[in-house]
């Protein structure tokens, strides 16, 4: 039987639910006609060497371990480009999308009825009351109602992670594709040049059978991030805006910091401008680092307290230069007779591009 329909699933740390996965997908598609492609973002549980004990002993299962890059988009993307099937679905590798929907999903496909299939959380007759999160309920709801005003498409789960269509039309997106954060179905419904003829259809959204769930408070902050992309990407990098986003809140810090060392405490410690702003400097960088860890590169996050701890000290290593030039360039200022907000505002300029480029290459591995 010719190979029709690529499965991906992108993947971290799930390797106990690889194998009943492939299970229940053979259980509904039957012996041939179709693959599973696990992409692994360097899981830390050996979920890769699972998959390529599976791929062992069954050629219908293939696997991506990527090294140094990682998101649920961009492993979607991936799978678009390495597989040779007619059609293609997303979904994930937790158990909580069921496989009993991939032939219905096909036959429409097939058929002609529709531009991409999709499977809703929220439609007539869909279930979650397996998922027992509402906050993250919530979320969804607020973000599929703006990402219908982003794409102009009528959805009740714009954001769902469960979703088909032909191969070829998703690899004719990937060139114009953000791959940006977890969203990838809002991604391929807004950068389409014309609105795609969507099916829903009504998904029961289970419990994670195994393991804990990898998206958290920051994927509000990362599905803005792919709305700016998709809006003003092309003027300034996505990355770079964030980073630039969580800066303009350091400034606050910074200017909080610095405003009472020289006005509020300067009884206690009697600090010089130059000594207020050296450390102004320093309690704004490790704000900074915090954030960003936390949002600008959430894909690469960070985590223990080792780690933490090593990339701190390596982000204000790399930020050492940026922050002399910001207190020199400040205090020069301030001594040349420039008033003390504007000479520290320069200052925060001009180490802003440099604190960026350093930091996006040896702190997160990597640039924009």
């Amino acid at each position: 039987m010719p190979l029709t329909l690529a499965i991906v699933l992108p993947t971290l740390n799930e390797r106990g639910n690889l194998a009943p996965l492939v299970e229940r997908i053979e259980s509904t598609l039957g012996y041939e006609g179709w693959e599973v492609l696990i992409v692994d973002d360097d899981s830390k549980d050996g979920t890769a060497d699972e998959a390529r004990a599976l791929a062992g002993s069954d050629r219908r299962v293939r696997v991506i371990q990527r090294i140094g890059r990682r998101g649920l988009a961009s492993a979607a993307i991936e799978g678009f480009c390495a597989t040779a099937a007619e059609y293609v679905a997303v979904m994930d590798a937790d158990h909580q999308h069921d496989p009993a929907l991939l032939p219905k999903m096909l036959e429409c496909l097939k058929g002609g009825e529709t531009d991409i299939a999709v499977a809703s959380r929220f439609a007539d007759g869909a279930s979650t009351l397996d998922w027992a999160e509402p906050e993250r309920e919530r979320l969804s709801s607020l973000a599929n109602s703006v990402a219908r005003r982003i794409t102009g498409v009528e959805l009740t789960d714009p954001m769902s992670g469960y979703f088909m269509l032909p191969t070829a039309t998703a690899r004719s997106l990937v060139p114009r594709l953000s791959g940006i954060g977890f969203k990838i179905l809002l991604d391929l419904l807004a950068t389409s040049q014309t609105p795609m003829r969507v099916q829903e259809f009504p998904l029961n959204f289970a419990a994670r059978r195994e393991g804990t769930s990898k998206l958290d408070r920051a994927v509000l902050f990362d599905f803005l991030a792919g709305l700016y992309d998709k809006l003003l990407g092309r003027v300034i990098p996505t990355r770079f805006a964030l980073f630039g986003t969580v800066g303009a809140l350091g400034v606050l810090v910074h200017f909080a910091v610095l405003t009472s060392l020289l006005f509020v405490f300067d009884e206690a410690f009697a600090l010089s401008f130059t000594l207020a702003q050296a450390a102004a400097v320093l309690t704004a960088m490790s704000f900074n680092f915090w954030l960003n860890n936390w949002l600008t590169y959430r894909d690469k996050r960070l985590k223990g307290w080792g780690d933490v701890l090593r990339g701190w000290a390596g982000f204000c290593a790399t930020c050492a230069v940026g922050g002399f030039a910001n207190v020199a360039v400040a205090t020069f200022l301030e001594g040349s007779g420039a008033y003390w907000a504007l000479a520290a505002l320069a200052g925060i300029l001009i180490g802003s591009v440099w604190n960026y480029a350093l930091s996006s290459r040896f702190v997160w591995g990597r640039f924009g």
